[in-house]
């Protein structure tokens, strides 16, 4: 029966292609159409450029809004489009005053095609995508042209008449179309309106940043889902109908999406219980750095030299990781250095302790002390142990300050460092 219908269909779309060649394709009139229309292109062309060089629109409108700017902009950039119209619809309507029974099919057509491409053009104008936007012009003018040329409907007709059924869903050429163009148009919407409400939730004063990461994943995930659901419903695909899809991808996420799914919801744990969060300053392992993204799969570690360290989120909940910053933002170093034993004891500590507290970016409160560690052959061993407010600050930055202010307060002091040998370092820098 569809191969009945799609063949009946085709057929009279051949018949009216047929009619519509011979009618107007055998008239006198079809080289005066055409040569009116290109005459009128080139003069479109060199009235557009000679108004470029008369008046720059673009800077002219600098200080307007946003997106009455774009819309200007995209005015200039379609103005030979623009006079075409303009032009056509003068010389058609002058054709008619003073020609007797006048044959316009072809200038009409023009007409109404630029004119659906010039609106077009505006109106898309406002999505910044590149890509959604192409796709939503040739998408919406492809209609506009079938529409005018009396083709929408036949097209329709065929693309809809050839089917195959699978299970109880019945799968066409125009579904599938349809189908696909609305799902990229309608993911485009639910993910411009998830930063959107992404970047209000960052603004929101009152929310700790894992709670704005979380609540901002859930929205998205949440916003996704319904444009499918709702695309999927509008283009009149039976959601019963892919119960055996489902099923497939079901058994898919069992075998072959384990670490997939274990990173998402490791992920949504690390929000959950706050034990991690963007900012937070950790060890994993080797590596020290901050946490500046925490994504769906992995959580991005800046590690301050130019890499970035994606580690998945499944190994922040079951490796040990050394959270800086979990409870407070105070942040403990430590410098390790030994003196002769002609060096005071007493004197040595007061100096390295006054010494860093010289240093910019080291709280006085809690001050810095210095703390004796043992007595080695050849020297006394000390740590310094002076604290910062935010990691943020660079550790490693201020322990080379601080070596610094001890290097200069031992040589005023007369604090002397014993001399190197071969298996002893003078200053040795720890954490």
């Amino acid at each position: 029966m569809e191969m009945t219908d799609l063949k009946g269909t085709l057929a009279a779309l051949v018949s009216a292609l047929r009619a519509t060649i011979h009618t107007e394709f055998t008239s006198v009139w079809l080289p005066i159409q055409l040569g009116t229309i290109a005459v009128v292109l080139l003069v479109a062309a060199g009235a557009s450029a000679l108004l470029r060089r008369k008046a720059d629109l673009v800077n002219a409108t600098m200080a307007w809004p946003g997106y009455m700017r774009l819309v200007v902009r995209v005015i200039a950039s379609h103005l030979t489009l623009l006079i075409f119209i303009g032009l056509m619809m003068v010389v058609r309507t002058a054709i008619h005053e003073t020609v007797a029974f006048p044959r316009t099919y072809l200038l009409t057509v023009a007409i109404d095609l630029a004119t659906a491409w010039f609106v077009i053009a505006v109106l898309t104008s406002m999505i910044r995508n590149p890509f959604v936007n192409r796709l939503v012009a040739i998408s919406t003018w492809t209609i506009a042209a079938l529409s005018i040329l009396n083709l929408l409907d036949p097209i329709t007709n065929a693309l809809d008449a050839a089917a195959i059924t699978i299970g109880g869903l019945r799968l066409t050429p125009l579904l599938v179309l349809k189908t696909v163009v609305l799902l990229l148009i309608a993911l485009w919407l639910a993910a411009a309106l998830a930063n959107f409400l992404n970047r209000r939730i960052q603004s929101a004063q009152g929310l700790t940043p894992s709670m704005q990461v979380l609540i901002g994943k859930v929205l998205n995930v949440a916003l996704l889902t319904l444009a499918t659901l709702i695309v999927l419903r509008s283009a009149g695909i039976d959601l019963t109908a892919l119960a055996w899809f489902s099923g497939a991808v079901g058994v898919g996420l069992g075998f072959g999406l384990q670490k997939i799914i274990a990173n998402f919801v490791s992920g949504i744990i690390l929000l959950a219980d706050k034990s991690i969060k963007p900012g937070d300053v950790i060890t994993v392992g080797e590596h020290f750095g901050w946490v500046s993204t925490m994504g769906a799969r992995y959580t991005s570690l800046d590690l301050k030299d130019g890499r970035e360290l994606l580690v998945p989120n499944e190994d922040l909940i079951t490796q040990r990781v050394v959270n800086w910053s979990y409870t407070s933002d105070l942040m403990r170093l430590e410098v390790k250095f030994s003196t002769t034993y002609d060096s005071d004891i007493h004197k040595t500590r007061e100096v390295a302790a006054a010494a860093a507290k010289n240093v910019d970016h080291v709280l006085k409160d809690p001050a810095p002390v210095c703390h004796l560690t043992g007595y080695s052959a050849s020297a006394i061993d000390y740590v310094l142990w002076f604290w910062i407010k935010d990691a943020n600050e660079g550790p490693t930055r201020v322990r080379s300050a601080v070596l610094v202010v001890l290097w200069d307060a031992f040589e005023r002091e007369g604090v002397k460092l014993p001399k190197p040998g071969p298996q002893h370092v003078v200053l040795e820098r720890g954490r």
